[in-house]
Parts: C-alpha cells; structure tokens; sequence
C-alpha cells in the first residue's frame, strides 16, 4: 500500500512541477503552454507513460533507495518571455522550487501538529522526502533538466548553446548518473529533510 501512496505522489508532485513552468511563462508572456491545454492541474493532460508510470514502478518493485519520475515538459517559447536574459531561468527555476515549498509546508505540518498518528507521519514524511527528491534531481545541471538552464546563464552564448543542445542524450546520462552515484541526490536530500522535518 505505501508503494502505491508513493507512486501517487510522485506522480501528483510531478504535475505540479510542470504545471508551475508552464503557469511561469504564462506570468512571463508566453501562452504556448496555456495554448497547448498544459495550463492545467488534469493529470491527463500531463502524464507519460515511461516517466510516469513504468519506471517509478520498476523502482518501487526492485526497492531502489530513491525515485524518479516525471511528466511530459509544458512546452514554452523563450522568444515570448518578456523577461530575456533570465526568463528561462526563472521558468526552469519555478518546478523545483514548487516542490520546496510543498515539502517545507508538510514539513512544518509533520513538525508541530500535535496529535499525529505513526501513519499519518510516515505519509507526511513520503510526502516531504518526494518532492525534495524531485527538487534536488531536477537541479542537476545536465540538459534537458532544470538546473542546466539556470546553469546556462552563466555560460558564453557559443557554450551555451552547445551545452543545452546536448539534451537529447541528458535522461540517458543523466539515468547513469543517479544509477551509479546516487549519493548526489540522496545526500542532499537527506540533509534538507532533516532540516525541514527534524
């Protein structure tokens, strides 16, 4: 059962990431996400197969340590961004950063509600260590995820654009990564969990 719970929230937590992209450059002048039906908060318009639902629960089944997972991408067009030297950063910036303040809500709710059963704590603890999951994976500077675009500001335009066109081999490298390092992300948000939840 709490395999199910976290699958659901993993996936659920996705949305939310991807919905706060498209919700920023909507804020920023780009209705490509708004035209597309990826303005949402349906699950249906956000999930893929792959990402959603086969590989979390491959992981779930083999007792991996951490999870990944994602949704399909809210489209933009960084042409649209009022905003043209950092308004892809902040679009990149607005999923992880979502999942932060998911995570320090429930944190502070597991932290001084009085009253809370083992098993409500246990959920609001699945709930917390998630999104810091999805928050801390999505900010590794590899192309295509978040944190390559914040990265990205800081780069000569030629590596710039030679370091964001090499997303197309990024999950694959980035798969390899967390599969033989996976301290870069368990590290991080062990730490940020204790801090949050105590």
């Amino acid at each position: 059962m709490i395999e199910i719970f976290q699958i659901i929230v993993l996936i659920l937590s996705a949305i939310i990431h991807e919905y706060l992209h498209g919700y920023v450059a909507h804020h920023l002048g780009d209705d490509t996400a708004k035209n597309a039906g990826r303005l949402t908060l349906n699950p249906l318009a956000h999930l893929e197969w792959f990402g959603s639902f086969f590989l979390p629960l491959m992981m779930v089944l083999s007792r991996m340590p951490f999870l990944i997972a994602w949704a399909k991408p809210v489209p933009y067009n960084p042409y649209n961004l009022r905003d043209r030297k950092y308004g892809e950063a902040k679009v990149a910036i607005a999923g992880p950063l979502g999942n932060l303040a998911i995570a320090v809500f429930f944190g502070l709710c597991l932290r001084f509600l009085p009253y809370m059963s083992l098993t409500f704590s246990g959920l609001l603890s699945v709930i917390i260590y998630i999104n810091l999951l999805l928050a801390v994976f999505n900010l590794l500077p590899i192309p295509p995820l978040d944190g390559s675009k914040v990265l990205a500001l800081f780069l000569p335009p030629h590596l710039k654009e030679k370091y964001l066109r090499s997303d197309r081999m990024g999950f694959v490298f980035v798969i390899i990564v967390v599969m033989l390092f996976g301290g870069i992300i368990s590290g991080p948000v062990n730490f940020l969990f204790k801090l949050i939840a105590g």
